[in-house]
């Protein structure tokens, strides 16, 4: 394989990955006016204040969270911090619609905290107050402990990267370990932390599982009852265009913290955070800062899913759960390994041959990780089905034969919608295990008189493999978990464990949706297994931390 084959490939990957947003642009752009004024005036507004309100409360949340977490583990000694360095980031696997599922069935009005509290004071239904979990709030909280090991994944590394000599004069200069951390530690911190927190932000938007389940209206929500529930395809292209909008603005912030955090260096001296030990009350506050997210994030939805489950009585090896768990797995492979393959062409053709047209090619590709899946869902499907409609009409016209639907409603579309949507993630894996290759080794295979494609095959991906494998897992499991862009573009009769679960839900079965959720939780679980065996493991977290983290955490 050349030079010249690679770098056809690489467009390739990048045009396809851009084209679903030109679709939507174009698409929205032919409307009428008529239909963009008929939004203005009823769910537009709507759907953009609650937008905001719900992207407000998640940022704030998930900022105090993942920042004061991180900091206790970080720079204090106190009971079990060791295992809530790991414990913190297990949230991570589960999806926030699901973590609603568990939360509806514990604390909605038949649920087992207000059935106990109305046992206990004999209360009846009308008699006392209880927090709304179908609410605004409900799902911002969904959010936020689902995502705030994104910021704390980031700021973790950032404070360990930190030279503590500036840390060390403040404290010299009579400040106290709050103070130093207030006017010194955190503002070095402040870009990994922003970026972060924008990650968390590029979800939120995205939501479609929780906020459908919760009646809050977003644009997520918008989209899909454009599509569905009214047939209004340019109605949902216009939609999608403000989504889209918003969610690029959040990808330029993103990438702007990222080049703004690089220009804090650790310092020249290899000096380790001095940890603040902590007693008494200090360490129990410590204790239960941290045990709380990881309680509310993981181990009670957890549990509260288990018992679900068992109630429910489904055994998840019959043959209808075998099939949702086969139809989950063949997409979730089949994407895998296309999106990394897509990710070796686009970037070790920036590699070898950096340009501005390879620059391009990879930000095109990266782009598709702010994109919600309503979207590229919305994208791909308006100008296949007009694909469609125009090789049946010429088939029809020429042959008297219908060829029907070719691509819309294809295992096929699927997988593109898919590799768009997480192209990013191993492009962000590819990237950080090819930095660690030194570019001596490509002159000197070159002097050896290798070519490209022998030098990829003979030596790069050799090298690469746990960076491959991580892309890999990575992808897989974010296949798992997608909801918006499945639901929209799934073929007919062919439901993952996404869809079953989201299904079973909608018609207020709980019960019976702790199952899928439970297996979707135990395929999240993977890859955050990994990034907690890597930082539990490693003698040199300075070194191998922030590498696992930018795997994980995708640039958009």
């Amino acid at each position: 394989m050349g030079e010249r084959a690679l770098k056809t490939m690489a467009w390739i990957v990048s045009l396809l990955c851009l084209a679903p947003i030109v679709a939507v642009a174009v698409t929205a752009a032919s409307g009428t006016l008529d239909t963009w004024n008929s939004l203005m005036a009823t769910v537009l507004p709507r759907y953009a204040w609650t937008t905001v309100k719900l992207v407000v409360l998640v940022g704030l949340g998930a900022a105090t969270v993942g920042t004061a977490t991180a900091w206790l583990v970080t720079t204090c000694t106190f009971p079990l911090r060791r295992t809530f360095e790991i414990m913190l980031a297990l949230p991570l696997a589960f999806p926030a619609y699901v973590l609603a599922y568990a939360y509806t069935d514990l604390l909605d009005h038949p649920g087992a905290v207000q059935t106990a509290l109305r046992t206990i004071t004999g209360w009846g239904p009308r008699d006392y107050w209880f927090p709304e979990i179908r609410s605004l709030g409900g799902a911002a909280a969904m959010l936020v402990f689902v995502l705030y090991p994104y910021v704390y994944l980031l700021a973790r590394a950032a404070f360990l990267k930190q030279s503590p000599t500036a840390y060390f004069a403040a404290r010299t200069l009579g400040h106290t370990p709050w103070s130093a951390f207030w006017r010194v530690s955190l503002p070095m911190a402040r870009p990994a932390i922003a970026g972060g927190v924008i990650l968390a932000l590029m979800e939120t938007i995205a939501d479609f599982g929780t906020v459908a389940h919760f009646g809050v209206q977003t644009f997520a929500t918008g989209i899909y009852s454009a599509w569905f529930s009214m047939g209004d395809r340019m109605a949902a292209s216009q939609l999608a265009l403000c989504l889209l909008a918003v969610a690029l603005a959040f990808a330029l912030l993103e990438r702007a913290q990222r080049g703004a955090a690089k220009r804090f260096p650790a310092g020249s001296r290899n000096e380790t955070m001095e940890r603040h030990p902590l007693r008494g009350w200090r360490a129990a506050a410590a204790l239960a800062a941290c045990a709380l997210p990881v309680a509310i994030g993981f181990a009670i939805p957890l549990v509260v899913l288990f018992d679900m489950a068992l109630d429910a009585g489904r055994s998840p090896f019959s043959s209808r759960y075998l099939g949702f768990v086969e139809n989950s797995l063949i997409l979730a492979t089949v994407t895998a390994l296309m999106t990394v393959a897509g990710a070796i062409v686009i970037g070790f053709c920036a590699r070898i041959a950096p340009s501005l047209a390879a620059r391009f090619s990879a930000a095109a590709a990266g782009i598709g990780y702010a994109v919600p899946g309503g979207v590229i869902a919305v994208g791909l499907l308006v100008p296949f089905a007009a694909l469609d409609n125009t090789i049946d009409a010429w088939a029809r016209a020429n042959f008297d034969v219908s060829t029907g639907l070719l691509f819309t409603g294809s295992i096929g579309l699927l997988v593109v919608a898919y590799m768009v949507r997480f192209i990013a993630a191993a492009l962000g894996a590819f990237d950080t295990g090819i930095s660690a290759i030194r570019p001596n080794i490509d002159a000197a295979a070159r002097t050896l008189g290798r070519g490209s494609g022998r030098m990829l095959f003979e030596i790069h991906l050799p090298l690469l493999r746990p960076s491959l494998l991580t892309a890999l897992l990575i992808v897989f499991v974010d296949v798992m978990k997608e909801l918006p862009a499945t639901l929209i573009m799934r073929p007919f009769n062919f439901d993952t464990l996404a869809v079953q679960a989201y299904r079973l839900a909608s018609d207020e079965r709980l019960q019976q949706a702790a199952l899928p959720s439970l297996m979707i939780v135990g395929f999240g679980l993977l890859p955050v297994v990994l990034l907690c065996h890597t930082i539990g493991t490693s003698s040199r977290p300075r070194k191998l931390i922030r590498p696992q983290a930018d795997a994980l955490l995708p640039s958009a």
